[in-house]
């Protein structure tokens, strides 16, 4: 699974403006909802329930909201880089500034864990994190996340 399975040009946002965690998950619910054709509600909701789980917030300011849908077909994921960092209750108390927000079907199963996995690899390399941070450009943000090179050597 690629990352380009999961988002388009149209699903990353640049210089995200929010203030708090809830806000940027409401405002994330708010984008992804009109992706998948759900009512925001759901798509928050479904958050809302895996961050009482635990957080998302994964630490080296990388959160990765995710959950499962009913209704959806297909895994679908949304990229956000916030124009100023804000307290995610990361795993490492850092504040977060570039989330990967992913929602799957009900039934997906193994292939939500791959794509999660794909995304948290890609997450991790602190070369791509660093090109992601340096620029507020959404056509520039698909490009860096979607090239294969980058993800490969994640």
């Amino acid at each position: 699974m690629n990352i380009a399975d999961l988002i388009t040009p149209q699903s990353v946002i640049a210089n995200f403006r929010v203030s708090s965690k809830k806000q940027a998950l409401q405002e994330l619910a708010k984008k992804a909802a009109s992706l998948v054709g759900q009512p925001e509600k759901h798509v928050f909701d479904v958050l809302s329930e895996r961050e009482r789980l635990g957080t998302t917030g994964v630490g080296l300011g990388i959160a990765i909201p995710h959950g499962k849908l009913p209704g959806l077909d297909r895994i679908t994921g949304l990229f956000a880089r916030l124009d100023k960092p804000v307290d995610f209750e990361a795993i490492d108390n850092q504040p977060v500034d570039l989330v990967f927000l992913m929602l799957a079907p009900e039934d997906a199963g193994a292939d939500h864990l791959k794509a999660l996995a794909r995304v948290s690899r890609l997450l991790r390399d602190r070369a791509v994190c660093a090109k992601l941070r340096g620029t507020d450009n959404a056509d520039a943000l698909y490009a860096l996340l979607t090239d294969e090179r980058a993800s490969d050597a994640a």
